[in-house]
């Protein structure tokens, strides 16, 4: 008669994670764990954490690209190891990075030859390309100063693109700053205009205060859908524009890019030269280390679209923005602050927003699955509140016509329960001789103003009994 054994010398790998004791054990969150575990637990229970995330494409607070083709998915996979910062190991990706440097100064109207090559580096972000600017800047003008014997301890930067801002450049301005695309907005600043003020202040004065244009949403915009727009270098006195290549330049984060009109205008001294990786390295960085892949990117983005395949995007971008602009109109319910001809975006304030406000129509499109932001304007118009929808690429027209439909659910919602509210009340009788006032008056209460009272009952009653410790 044959027995058989169970084995016993079974390990744990030869279960699923959710077999596995593993699965009965919270993910360390403050110190690193003492043992290892199963690459598939790992990558399971990280993956069970980020389920709880918000759905890329489907947060419209974001300028950020969040779709990109397959092939370009993988060509950053392929990548993803590279230093970019490694010229001398990687010099095909140094190539790639300054021919989007050269695509990009072109697109800019950089006053170059075609065979010349422009002055731009590839950054982190906007962020890091406006402040590669303002140092520039800065620089350039210490420099000057320094030569005419006048003290360049007190460099200040004037933004907005308008009479009032250069009233307000004096001798120690270093550039005046617009924006191409408004975060809140949309729109535009007249960028021309402060170029044509400004030269006629520096005429006055002899100063030669600069323009550098923010273009971080706008610089891949303005080119495609107004090209008879004069905002870039062939206006004389822009000397630098940064652009985001993660946003609208249709790249995943972490991609920015700083172009300058000539060399004249980036001083030689902030560049800096680096030998210890094998080879002289220039580089103009607020990093160091940094991955090459979404430089490959941007260049797969530039030659895969042209000129043609960005336009057809942003049009379709506008044309989609247009959409539910009108839709947002014809609820009756919302005026429209952002801008038509600027960033495709829509913004819009509640007409009446006693009942409720764009707070709740935010929170509510979350049991959608959107993410679409509240906010309010800017100082001096911070009693506006308004939602803002950013059209990206792939924000298409059935996306916009499903978040219509669910924008009038939440509308229809919202008003019937503020209309529950003013119609389930408390009624509250004080009758002759058994009221405080002793009247006969019967004070209806909403629901609102009941739970309020309820709360501040019981922070009275746990104020009372509260003697130590934590509540």
């Amino acid at each position: 008669m044959v027995i058989s054994h169970s084995s016993s010398g079974v390990g744990e790998s030869a279960y699923n994670t959710f077999s596995s004791r593993y699965a009965r054990v919270e993910l360390p969150r403050y110190r690193m764990p003492e043992n290892s575990i199963p690459k598939e637990t790992a990558y399971q229970m990280i993956t069970d954490e980020l389920m709880l995330d918000g759905n890329p494409r489907l947060d419209l607070a974001s300028f950020v690209t969040t779709w990109m083709e397959p092939e370009c998915d993988k060509l950053i996979m392929d990548s993803i190891n590279k230093n970019y910062v490694d010229m001398d190991e990687y010099p095909v990706t140094t190539e790639l990075q300054n021919r989007c440097v050269n695509m990009i100064a072109h697109l800019f109207n950089a006053p170059i030859n075609e065979d010349e090559k422009a002055i731009g580096v590839s950054t982190v972000g906007s962020s890091e390309a406006i402040m590669l600017a303002g140092l520039a800047f800065k620089r350039k003008w210490a420099n000057k100063r320094k030569e005419e014997g006048k003290p360049y301890d007190k460099p200040n930067i004037v933004t907005g693109a308008n009479v009032q801002a250069v009233e307000m450049v004096d001798e120690n301005t270093i550039c005046v700053a617009a924006i191409l695309g408004s975060t809140l907005t949309g729109e535009y600043e007249d960028v021309k205009l402060l170029n044509d003020l400004l030269v006629e202040k520096n005429k006055e004065t002899g100063w030669n205060v600069p323009i550098h244009v923010d273009a971080a949403s706008g610089g891949f915009i303005a080119p495609f859908l107004h090209p008879e727009l004069e905002w870039d270098f062939r206006l004389p006195l822009v000397k630098s524009i940064n652009v985001s290549g993660h946003k609208y330049g249709l790249v995943y984060p972490g991609v920015g890019w700083v172009v300058w009109r000539s060399k004249d205008d980036l001083p030689e001294e902030l560049i800096f030269h680096i030998n210890y990786l094998g080879t002289d390295q220039p580089t103009f960085t607020l990093n160091f280390s940094k991955g090459a892949s979404q430089i490959i990117a941007q260049y797969y983005q530039l030659i895969r679209l042209g000129f043609e395949g960005y336009k057809h995007i942003m049009e379709n971008c506008q044309a989609n923005a247009a959409v539910l602009r009108e839709g947002m109109e014809a609820t009756g319910r919302f005026s429209i602050v952002s801008k038509e001809d600027g960033v495709p975006l829509v913004a819009a304030s509640l007409k009446d927003s006693t009942k409720f406000s764009v707070f709740d129509v935010s929170e509510n499109l979350r049991k959608f699955g959107w993410i679409v932001p509240a906010y309010t304007m800017a100082p001096d118009a911070e009693h506006v509140a308004v939602l803002r929808v950013v059209i990206r690429e792939d924000f298409s027209r059935s996306l916009a016509q499903r978040l219509l439909a669910d924008i009038n659910k939440v509308l229809h919602e919202l008003d019937t329960h503020a209309a529950h509210a003013i119609k389930v009340t408390a009624p509250t009788a004080t009758q002759n001789g058994n009221g405080v006032n002793g009247d006969d008056t019967v004070t209806q209460k909403s629901v609102l103003d009941t739970e309020k009272k309820f709360v501040a009952a019981c922070m009275s009653l746990v104020k009372k009994n509260k003697k130590t410790g934590v509540c």
